[in-house]
């Protein structure tokens, strides 16, 4: 197969020798390794959630219909659902380090095109840099911490550890729209790109700084053998699946059906080149007979799904239908915030999965039954107690689902496949955002509300029934708490 590129085959000792180094302990998984890592990870959510309540004020500074920004956000998402993955491959091949480095880098740059942008093209760039930048962050830590682990002759890292990356995660989705509806309506619509700024500078010192480097990358003899080790054909063709699926779907209600022939077709290629690849970019085998790892895809997009309809959907409602500025409406939304790190921060004590799965999916169709009866005239304290059941929701899924993964995907591919599990995401993100457009596509008011809340109530149903019929979660448990023995709290 050539020369090897890999940049991580590390001995024994490696890790533990290094983290002595740098912080005068023993420990494989002190402050200084996993702090620079949860700041990397929540560049990517930062820059999700706090665009919500930004988007009215952008509309009226630029001179824009707020339906025309809706591309910041989808832009996004498309960059993301294909960097995620491509940057775990990236990881994987050249160093988790650098790639984490290199991202956290972009971000800085975006962050200062956003703020200094002065029409829809530039934020427009800044918002794709900003996606390709902050998809580093979470394959790579997750490759940095299942590394770690292995070098430090543990089965299974700390589960403070990956919590805690589910903590940080699921409070800054969850609590974007309310810091950010405060600080827009404080310091102006720039702040959802300037926030970028001290918080990627932080985290790119505390890399260089307490992360150890990355083994020296062994140089290959062409293009073509590096391209044929990343299946850069293999990228491309996946990239062309999904910006077509959700080029669709960002087009709804309106159905270019052409468009998404195109990316059954895309699929349908990537499909057959990966099965022939000798280094797939994505497994098609794996995903076909690792059924667990598959319905944790399944069910991460989905209950995100859910979850961004309501912070996305309601948001909007709230403005338009309701009045409220996007303050107000971000101030709502801070018990759902609060709810969601708390949630988290308890699940991630157990190493248990399928309870907090049932529940989560169990919640978020309780959440959806909820929502049926707002109008514009409900209680505020109506409202609060909606959210607050997504809130709920998210912690428990994104903590559980990302527990599964790291205990199904194999050890080698584990940058790929935590890359896949915020595509997963971000799919589900698209689809709630064609959701509210179809449901708001004439004007927002109760009745298009009505509509997410049924189409939530399906979706929850869905997730409900694939959880509590999922055999292999109670198997899952057993094994996460033999690993738990051995590795400790």
């Amino acid at each position: 197969m050539g020369v090897e590129i890999r940049a991580e085959s590390i001995p024994p000792g490696t890790v533990e020798a290094a983290d002595a180094a740098d912080t005068g302990s023993r420990a494989p998984f002190s402050a200084r390794f996993t702090t620079p890592l949860y700041l990397g990870s929540i560049l990517n959510p930062v820059n999700s959630s706090l665009i919500a309540t930004a988007l009215v004020p952008i509309a009226t500074a630029l001179h824009v219909s707020v339906g025309s920004t809706a591309i910041l956000i989808s832009s996004l998402y498309v960059t993301c659902a294909v960097a995620q993955p491509a940057a775990g491959r990236l990881a994987e091949e050249f160093g988790p380090r650098r790639v984490f480095v290199a991202g956290v880098l972009m971000v800085l740059v975006a962050g200062l095109v956003g703020a200094v942008g002065r029409d829809i093209g530039m934020l427009l760039v800044a918002r794709v840099l900003i996606g390709a930048g902050t998809s580093a962050g979470f394959p790579a830590a997750m490759l940095l911490i299942r590394r770690r682990a292995q070098a430090a002759g543990m089965s299974e890292p700390p589960r403070n550890v990956l919590g805690g990356i589910a903590v940080a995660g699921a409070a800054t989705i969850a609590i974007g729209p309310a810091v950010g509806g405060v600080m827009i309506g404080w310091f102006g619509w720039q702040t959802a790109f300037w926030i970028n700024l001290p918080v990627a500078a932080l985290a790119l010192v505390l890399t260089l700084r307490w992360i150890p480097e990355d083994n020296r990358v062994t140089r290959t003899n062409s293009a073509r053998e590096l391209a044929s080790r990343l299946d850069a054909a293999g990228i491309l063709a996946f990239a062309a699946t999904l910006v077509t699926l959700l080029v669709f779907l960002n087009a709804l209600p309106t159905a270019h059906w052409w468009v998404l022939i195109l990316a059954v077709a895309f699929g349908a290629a990537l499909t057959v080149w990966e099965l022939r690849a000798a280094s797939p970019f994505l497994d098609v085998r794996l995903l076909v007979s690792n059924a667990a790892l598959t319905r944790t895809y399944l069910r991460n997009g989905m209950t995100l799904l859910g979850t961004y309809v309501i912070m996305y959907g309601l948001t909007e409602w709230l403005e338009s239908a309701r009045g409220m500025s996007a303050e107000q409406a971000g101030l709502l939304l801070i018990p759902m915030g609060a709810l969601s790190a708390l949630c988290a921060r308890v699940a991630s004590r157990s190493p248990r999965v399928r309870g907090k799965l049932t529940f989560s999916a169990l919640v978020l169709f309780i959440g959806a039954i909820a929502s049926l009866p707002l109008t514009a005239h409900s209680p505020v304290a109506a409202v609060i107690g909606v959210t607050a059941l997504f809130g709920l929701t998210s912690g428990a899924s994104v903590v559980a689902n990302q527990t599964v993964l790291y205990r199904e995907s194999p050890p080698e591919r584990i940058g790929v496949a935590s890359g896949l599990l915020r595509t997963s995401g971000y799919l589900g993100s698209t689809a709630s955002a064609a959701i509210t457009s179809f449901a708001f596509h004439t004007r927002v008011d109760d009745s298009g509300m009505h509509e997410i809340s049924w189409v939530l109530v399906a979706v929850s149903a869905v997730v409900l029934a694939m959880t509590v019929l999922d055999r292999r979660l109670k198997a899952t448990d057993a094994e996460l708490e033999a690993a738990a023995l051995r590795s400790g709290p």
